[in-house]
């Protein structure tokens, strides 16, 4: 997985620059979990590196950077990203979608945008009930609800790997946007979930945060999936290192 060597204010640079040029992308802001796919699942290693920068959304992926001697300016945590985007949106007129996330949470965390920047222009918000791969009518009804709203970015709030995908099902039409796969921010920024304290995101902790929140659906994940697949990176990436230093 190739990441971006950039920081936060480094990548907002580069996507409002790009949109003042008529150009559009898509980010992928990849954590443990992601990489694990990415490592393991040919279709979904082939899914992330479509998009158009992929910056690092984990601590673990930080620091196996910095292990194998390639070095990250910090994390950029999707859920970090969304009041900064807003931010320099509100200052530059660009227009957000809020797509997915659970209905009320949708529906707060526009209010608390509107709130915060009085500025901000909500193209839309919505959170429509989409399959997991999305169904061709699913996407015939997202496309049309975008055209219609025609943002200049797009905050998908779908989860991995069911917002890349319908990233990539939808890019095309919207050469001039760009679009942010967000997961659960929009809980984030409504209150409905609230995040690991600053220390806990720092040291690479805000996961038994997350899992302490919603132990049924992430145990699996955490526990049986991610946690030895940590193993393995380091052990990997750290051997790497021993034998290059040897040659």
């Amino acid at each position: 997985m190739r990441l971006a060597a950039a920081s936060a204010n480094e990548l907002l640079d580069h996507m409002f620059g790009s949109l003042a040029r008529g150009q559009g992308g898509w980010i992928v802001t990849a954590n443990l979990d992601f990489l694990r796919r990415h490592a393991h699942d040919p279709a979904a290693r082939e899914l992330y590196s479509e998009a158009d920068v992929c910056v690092a959304d984990g601590m673990p992926l930080v620091w196996a950077m910095r292990l194998q001697g390639d070095h990250l300016p910090e994390r950029i945590a999707g859920s970090s990203l969304m009041l900064p985007v807003a931010e320099r949106a509100a200052v530059e007129g660009r227009s957000l979608y809020l797509l997915g996330g659970e209905p009320a949470a949708n529906e707060k965390a526009a209010a608390v945008l509107r709130a915060r920047w009085p500025g901000v222009v909500i193209a839309g918000a919505s959170s429509p009930m989409v399959k997991n791969p999305p169904s061709p009518d699913d996407l015939h009804s997202l496309r049309e609800e975008l055209l219609q709203a025609r943002p200049d970015i797009v905050l998908v709030g779908m989860g991995s790997p069911k917002q890349e995908l319908i990233i990539r099902a939808l890019r095309a039409d919207f050469p001039r946007a760009w679009m942010i796969g967000v997961g659960m921010t929009f809980s984030f920024v409504a209150g409905t979930l609230s995040r690991a304290p600053e220390w806990m995101q720092r040291t690479g902790l805000e996961w038994c945060w997350r899992l302490a929140q919603e132990p049924k659906r992430l145990s699996r994940r955490y526990l049986l999936e991610d946690l030895p697949f940590s193993l393995e990176l380091f052990a990997r990436v750290g051997l790497k290192r021993l034998l290059e230093k040897r040659s």
